[in-house]
């Protein structure tokens, strides 16, 4: 099959994926072509041969996603920061939108052996990411989803990354690490229900890892609380959460710590809070915010 004859196959299949409401359609159809064919996006049309079976490969692939199906679950793996995790039927596919937290925690100031706790860690994507760039820290993954632990058990396997099976809103999880975590991140289940989602989400990213609640804050404000503990004197706090309840999730900070923050991701939405925990004699009021 000539490079022609595959920029044709990518230019039909883009148009298929418009059609069907997918607004990536482009990009979508060049991943797939690249996942039928074997190779890397940018390697597709230097390829000097194509297997002959590649456009039924390909075909299936597009029929696929203008169903809607999760372009990662066709493929089966999700970039996530420095690493590329397994991802499937089951488990919340990590999105690129909270890389802006990874960025984050991998610029704050921490011990040279750290203690990092990832709640509602899914697919292990903040927990791993975070394990891959910081070689020396003590990573542990929490997470009460038993299908996503398998997935996180899967792309942590040669990793450092401890795994914990638990409830974030359990008020005495993990009490052995009370007082001694310098970095608690959150990605919980924060989307308001009956919130409207595109089909992708709603139909194949499990509920329970979407919605937190009537408002949203149901699972957030136990991990607030805990984090409380776990976290020593001037340890840090990052939570992502809904863009319509930053100023909610900033709120709950109040009290225990400082230096309370709303950011944004690349997109320019409110994406997640970020704070220090006070020490002894520091009043925890949400300056800095």
């Amino acid at each position: 099959m000539s490079r022609n004859h595959v920029r044709a196959a990518i230019a039909a299949a883009a148009d298929t994926l418009a059609a069907a409401g997918i607004d990536t359609a482009r990009t979508d159809a060049e991943l797939l072509a690249a996942h039928a064919a074997g190779t890397e996006r940018g390697r597709l049309l230097l390829l000097e041969r194509i297997d002959p079976d590649f456009l039924d490969r390909f075909d299936r692939a597009i029929a696929q996603r203008a169903k809607r199906v999760p372009l990662q679950h066709i493929t089966g793996t999700a970039p996530f920061g420095p690493v590329q995790l397994q991802v499937g039927p089951g488990v919340f596919i990590p999105r690129p939108e909270t890389e802006a937290m990874l960025e984050w925690a991998l610029a704050q100031e921490l011990p040279e052996r750290p203690i990092i706790l990832d709640v509602c860690t899914g697919s292990g994507a903040l927990a791993i990411a975070l394990a891959a760039e910081l070689p020396r820290a003590r990573v542990i993954g929490v997470d009460d989803d038993p299908a996503a632990l398998e997935y996180a058990r899967r792309n942590a396997a040669s990793t450092t990354v401890q795994l914990v099976h638990g409830d974030a809103t359990d008020a005495d999880l993990l009490p052995d690490l009370v007082g001694t975590v310098d970095l608690v991140v959150a990605n919980p289940p924060y989307i308001p229900r009956g919130a409207v989602l595109d089909p992708e989400v709603s139909r194949h990213d499990p509920a329970h890892a979407l919605f937190g609640g009537e408002d949203g804050m149901a699972v957030i404000g136990p991990i607030v609380r805990r984090a409380a503990d776990w976290l020593k004197p001037g340890g840090r706090l990052a939570v992502e959460h809904d863009d319509t309840t930053s100023a909610a999730c900033a709120a709950m900070m109040d009290g225990a710590f400082v230096e309370v923050n709303a950011r944004r991701d690349l997109t320019g939405r409110p994406r997640f809070v970020t704070a220090r925990r006070s020490g002894p004699t520091e009043t925890g009021c949400g300056a800095g915010r």
